[in-house]
């Protein structure tokens, strides 16, 4: 998770980019999700409570996939910026 959690975006209409080592990956926009946000909160608060403080995480963009040890996975996301994560491969 990034330093900032943005309260106020309208999540429904959100280019999502991913890049591996500075090339692009993956292109997607959240309204083209298959499971829309609301959704996918509905199903996992059937299942489990959720407390403050929780986070439900989603897949990506459909794409080729994969990465290598040592690569650097860059997640852009419209409106709140972009996470970087080195890939690790664990045995």
């Amino acid at each position: 998770l990034g330093p900032v959690i943005e309260t106020e975006l309208d999540w429904s209409n959100l280019e999502i980019q991913t890049f591996v080592d500075g090339e692009p990956r993956r292109n997607g926009n959240t309204r083209d999700m298959l499971h829309k946000i609301p959704e996918i909160i509905e199903y996992v608060s059937d299942v489990w409570t959720l407390l403050p403080g929780d986070v439900i995480m989603t897949g990506t963009p459909a794409g080729p996939g994969g990465f290598l040890d040592g690569q650097t996975i860059d997640i852009m996301i419209e409106g709140i910026g972009t996470l970087s994560n080195p890939a690790k491969n664990r045995v």
